[in-house]
Parts: C-alpha cells; structure tokens; sequence
C-alpha cells in the first residue's frame, strides 16, 4: 500500500523568519502588558484618592469627608403653581421698535443671508427665498406692523 510520505518540514523563508516572529510574538505581549498595567495603575490611583486616609511623610492624616448637600427646607420647595400662567395674566407689551432701527436690522440680516454658504440646492432656494423677502421689506415705503 502506498503511503503519502511524511510533511516536509519549513526551509528557506519560514525558518529565516522565525526570529522576526518570535520577536513580534514578545513585543506584542510586552505592550499588552504595559497597556494592561498602566491601566490597572488607573483605577488604583482613582482608589486611593478616594480613600479618607493620605499618608503624607510617614504620617496618616486625616481627611475630613465632602459636606453632604443639607436638605431642602420644606419652606422652599417649589410651588408649581407660580409657574403656571393663567389666560387672564395680561402679556407683557413692549415697546415698538422705531422703523429705521428695524430697516436696519433688515439689512443686517440681508448682508448676513449673503455671507451664507449653502451646502446644497434645496438650501439655496430657502436662503434666496428669504433674501427676497427682507428685500421687500427694504424697498416698501413702509413696514408692516405686526
């Protein structure tokens, strides 16, 4: 009976490689130690500096504890209804703005639509629809009241 003959062992590239590997092989495990560690550092030190104890000079000191908030007195809790408005609370009336001061916060806007860059057509439609706008209301004798 035939049989296959046995695997040829590695020759030529593999065997001159088997020191670049073995050398991957150790700095890969060695940086997922440091990186283990150092991280493991981490979380030590977050520990200790939330311990109650610091030694500082061979000596333990105490650290006194963070203040705890101090309750709310029942005095101060909020009362939702001052925050509810009801129909019959007037609205507060401002004063009207004069037309020139409102002419020119229109040309600011204006000059501010013009420095937009749009980022694609349907946007550019939008800027230059409301361009055209502020432009009607620049050119018309006087400002809607509103």
């Amino acid at each position: 009976m035939n049989e296959a003959p046995p695997p040829v062992p590695p020759t030529g590239l593999l065997k001159r490689c088997k020191f670049i590997w073995r050398l991957l092989m150790l700095s890969n495990l060695a940086l997922g130690a440091f990186l283990f560690a150092r991280a493991k550092r981490r979380d030590s030190m977050e520990t200790h500096r939330r311990t109650a104890h610091k030694l500082h000079k061979g000596k333990t000191i105490e650290v006194p504890p963070e203040p705890e908030p101090e309750p709310v007195p029942r005095s101060m809790d909020i009362n939702y209804d001052d925050f509810l408005v009801s129909a019959a609370t007037p609205a507060e009336v401002r004063a009207r703005i004069p037309e020139e001061q409102q002419r020119e916060v229109f040309e600011w806007m204006l000059e501010e639509k013009r420095k937009v860059k749009p980022k694609d057509p349907a946007e550019k439609k939008q800027i230059d629809e409301e361009k055209d706008i502020l432009k009607d209301f620049l050119r018309a004798e006087s400002l809607p009241k509103s």
